[in-house]
């Protein structure tokens, strides 16, 4: 197969995916649905649970005097961790949970993408009403403010698709890579600026907060939330990052597709 068909093969197989919107969302809102079914407070058990969770990370970890606003600093980048981390733990396990659907149907793989994709924007919109009412309270930021931190969550989120195509085809063909990405994740959340800051004294911190691409993507939220400013070379390496992430993944989607069938 060569390089062309590769990405031929992906952009027919996105293209059919994306022409299917409405199966997707179906599938993502009935998902959202069925996990709070019965529940007394139903989805706002996300913006519950984001409440609990930045609350207890400001408690435990007091107040930094470094750290300007420490409670909207932690809280806006554990919203954004959660975000992220919780993505790539659902999407290693796709195409595995979803293997009676990909065995019985003739749907694209990428509806399943979809489907998670637009499952984590939802369940972010919910948790993300919860950040915004402890900015509002914490910060008071000013609508330029606003418009830069969501103009970074839509960088985050149209890399969304990419990241779950790379990490469902991973996951599909390595059964192990489910537990090497979960003890990853949950060591990447410490490794992560999510509660301390590099401090500009070299050695290892100042490393881990250079080379982790998750600092960058919690900078272009939350920067413009705690300083009012658009980390401009941030977002520039953010989209690049964004740019690697869609190119691998037509390159796997487009040489794995058909074979997913017979490893599920």
């Amino acid at each position: 197969m060569t390089l062309q068909e590769v990405f031929k093969g992906a952009l027919a197989e996105i293209a059919s995916g994306f022409r299917r919107y409405p199966v997707w969302v179906a599938l993502a809102r009935e998902s959202i649905g069925d996990q709070h079914r019965r529940t007394t407070l139903g989805p706002l058990w996300l913006v519950l649970n984001y409440f609990l969770f930045a609350g207890a990370f400001v408690v435990v970890f007091g107040h930094r005097n470094e750290i300007e606003n420490f409670p909207a600093y932690v809280a806006t980048g554990l919203y954004v961790w959660l975000l992220m981390s919780e993505t790539i733990n659902m999407a290693v396990p796709l195409f595995r949970r979803e293997a009676n659907y990909i065995k019985g149907t003739t749907l694209p793989l990428f509806v399943y993408v979809m489907r998670l994709a637009m499952q984590t924007v939802i369940r972010g919109a919910y948790s993300g009403a919860g950040w915004i009412v402890l900015m509002l309270f914490l910060v008071q930021p000013s609508l330029e403010q606003w418009l830069m931190a969501f103009a970074g969550l839509a960088v985050i989120v149209l890399a969304l698709p990419a990241v779950i195509t790379i990490f469902a085809l991973l996951g599909a063909f390595f059964p192990d890579f489910e537990f090497i990405t979960g003890n990853l994740v949950r060591v990447g959340m410490f490794l992560t600026p999510i509660f301390w800051i590099h401090g500009n004294d070299g050695g290892l911190r100042q490393m881990l907060y250079e080379y982790n691409p998750f600092t960058h993507f919690l900078a272009i939220v939350r920067q413009p939330i705690i300083s009012g400013e658009l980390p401009v070379m941030e977002l520039v390496l953010c989209l690049g990052i964004s740019a690697f992430a869609w190119v691998l993944a037509f390159f796997l989607l487009g040489a794995l597709r058909k074979k997913v069938v017979f490893v599920v």
